[in-house]
């Protein structure tokens, strides 16, 4: 009997996979953090036998090669990938023995990049299942816009003909199981659910749905900015990663704190954005461990950058750690546990800013409405008067920010505190508005809709 399972990266909206039979497994599309993989297995009792990529990933450091360095497994890479390591070059069609039975065939569905290949697994002859890597998600496909600008609209072609490649050639209940589309930024529209088949997905997904000029067509209108980051996976990748490192960092005084800040590193404060609202060390920015962590910060932060993390935890503290690691912010440059009063200078007091509701923005008339949500959120619904800066522009564009008190919003809350707590940094007298964006409607607030409000800022309320 054959077995599949899921290894989940929710902070990147990812998931990896162990598949295999009764002695050996492969492992596809492999996170970072391969203790994870190396654990899954172990429970198992299976050897890993291979790794499998079914694209050199533009979103996530891939633990692939880490992987194959530690337990010899053979690395299965497409063929028309172009990397600076060895691997076993993948063709169409190509056939690889997992364990007694059980299979893996390999399946190009160019679209998400032009080399993207599929794999489908087989037991006895029979299909499985099929790994679907950037091509067919669930409801949705990998957005096609990751490699160059120049192909992105032959891309989109090739991500239809992937698709209906797949729904021709497999059964309708052949489970897909897609390494994106969990809320990660590759899927080029939200997914909705948590597993599918070809069959479900011949029936909602537009790629099957739609004639192909319809599907290119609202496929390009719907693709959002790509995180900065993005830029540096690929290549990474294809050189091939550093092992993961995930050893303590450098520990960090008040001190040493105040010479970072003072240096323009940033620094980085972990805890949960009502605490940092509360008290913290002025000049910090807040990025929740429990958040989206790892794409927010490496989206903002310019590349390269050190880092210093201030956590609550050691707990706290290695989960961010592993959290970054898995998109190349490998090594904080310090780090330290406990609160606001061990980070402080002596004789410097924290700094605070309010939270509030829509109920409260409501009430008070604000001087600035700063909403920091995407485009394609403001469309939807907007507070009338309101300034827009995307929260992966405001660090850039903090100058355009109107004067007087801000008080900052976004859809729920997390954004917002990431928001108030750069605005706090430079200077800024801010409100952090922690609230649901249904509720501005139930507060009375005047809200308009349509496109056409970029992101340009505009002022009053």
């Amino acid at each position: 009997m054959f077995f599949i399972d899921t290894i989940e990266t929710e902070g990147l909206g990812n998931r990896s996979y162990l598949a295999g039979g009764a002695h050996t497994a492969v492992v596809v599309d492999p996170p970072r953090d391969i203790d994870r993989v190396l654990a899954a297995a172990a429970v198992r009792g299976v050897r890993i036998s291979h790794v499998a990529e079914t694209h050199v990933h533009n979103d996530y450091v891939s633990g692939g090669l880490d992987l194959v360095r530690l337990t010899g497994a053979g690395y299965l890479v497409p063929a028309q990938a172009h990397v600076a390591f060895a691997r076993t070059p993948v063709a169409d069609g190509e056939t690889v023995e997992v364990d007694e039975g059980v299979t893996l065939r390999a399946m190009a569905t160019p679209g998400h990049t032009p080399h993207h290949t599929s794999y489908v697994l087989q037991e006895q002859g029979t299909v499985a299942a099929v790994f679907t890597g950037g091509s067919l998600l669930i409801g949705s496909v990998g957005r096609p816009d990751l490699v160059e600008p120049r192909l992105t609209e032959a891309l989109a072609r090739a991500q239809h003909a992937s698709a209906h490649r797949l729904a021709a050639e497999l059964p309708d209940e052949t489970p897909v199981l897609p390494t994106h589309g969990f809320g990660s930024f590759c899927s080029s529209s939200p997914s909705e659910g948590d597993a599918t088949t070809i069959g479900k997905e011949k029936s909602g997904n537009d790629a099957l749905t739609k004639d192909v000029d319809s599907f290119v067509a609202g496929l390009l209108a719907g693709l959002e900015d790509v995180p900065t980051y993005y830029a540096h996976m690929g290549p990474t990748n294809a050189q091939g990663p550093a092992p993961v490192d995930l050893t303590e960092p450098a520990p960090a005084d008040a001190a040493d704190i105040a010479g970072r800040l003072a240096a323009g590193e940033w620094v980085v404060d972990l805890r949960n954005r009502i605490a940092f609202a509360e008290g913290h060390l002025a000049g910090s920015f807040n990025f929740e461990a429990d958040g989206k962590i790892a794409t927010y910060l490496a989206w903002m932060i310019p590349w390269g950058k050190p880092v210093t993390l201030l956590a609550e935890s050691p707990a706290q503290l290695a989960a961010a750690q592993r959290e970054l690691a898995r998109v190349g912010i490998d090594r904080p440059a310090a780090a330290t546990t406990g609160g606001p009063r061990d980070w402080i200078p002596e004789g410097a007091t924290p700094r605070s800013f309010p939270r509030a509701t829509f109920a409260d923005l409501a009430a008070h008339a604000p001087d600035v409405v700063l909403d920091v949500r995407r485009d394609s959120e403001r469309d939807k619904g907007w507070i009338k008067g309101s300034a827009h800066i995307p929260i992966h522009q405001l660090h850039r564009r903090l100058a355009e920010v109107p004067p007087g008190t801000v008080w900052v919003h976004c859809g729920g809350g997390m954004r917002a505190g990431i928001a108030a707590s750069l605005l706090d940094a430079a200077g800024r007298d801010v409100v952090a508005v922690d609230d649901s964006f249904d509720a501005a409607t139930d507060a009375g607030l005047p809200l308009t809709t349509g496109t056409g409000t970029g992101t340009g800022t505009g002022t009053g309320h």
